[in-house]
């Protein structure tokens, strides 16, 4: 491809490509006319056919628990047929779903009743069980969370306690006087 000095001869190349051609925008517009929702039972069938445990919440209509990898999180049917995100996808410790906290210099698995490290196998697993919930749904994805696992929680130490009044917060080391002066 050859190397072009300004914006006019770069604009002038792509316009004689595209001679004949609609516009990009117009390209755009009729992709996105393609794009048809998912519904519920579409979206219940895709997910049992790629192996994830689908149990019925009790006491509750058209509201599913999903399970893979030891992770899990809950769908229900909204209003329209389609599909709403009840709970998000989280590891199972016990029978709870944790929620992933990050704390800048580690990532926790965080329950009513306790917290672990979150290790590179628990990380994949979320991972994996969101984006094939992603695709299941006909949800998004998004960049930053192809990259990786996305927390539910940032809790770096030195954010923890700001939303509390400075009246109540914890001194923190580096606001601490020092006794020894010099």
């Amino acid at each position: 491809m050859a190397i072009y000095s300004t914006a006019a001869e770069i604009l002038s190349f792509h316009s004689s490509q595209d001679r004949g051609e609609r516009g990009l925008e117009d390209i755009a517009r009729s992709m996105a006319d393609k794009v048809e929702a998912v519904t519920y039972d579409q979206a219940l069938g895709w997910l049992r056919d790629h192996q994830f445990d689908v149990l019925e919440a009790p006491g509750v209509s058209n509201r599913v628990f999903l399970k893979k990898y030891n992770v899990s999180a809950a769908i229900q049917r909204d209003e329209d047929g389609g599909i709403r995100l009840f709970a998000k996808p989280g590891y199972l410790l016990g029978s709870e779903i944790a929620r992933l906290v990050d704390k800048g210099y580690q990532k926790f698995l965080k329950t009513t009743k306790k917290e672990i490290p979150a290790t590179a196998d628990h990380l994949k697993a979320i991972h994996n069980f969101s984006e094939e919930l992603k695709e299941a749904t006909g949800s998004i994805s998004l960049y930053n969370e192809g990259l990786g696992t996305v927390s539910d929680r940032y809790m770096y130490d030195r954010v923890e306690d700001r939303d509390e009044p400075k009246s109540v917060r914890p001194v923190r080391p580096w606001e601490k006087k020092s006794g020894n002066k010099q």
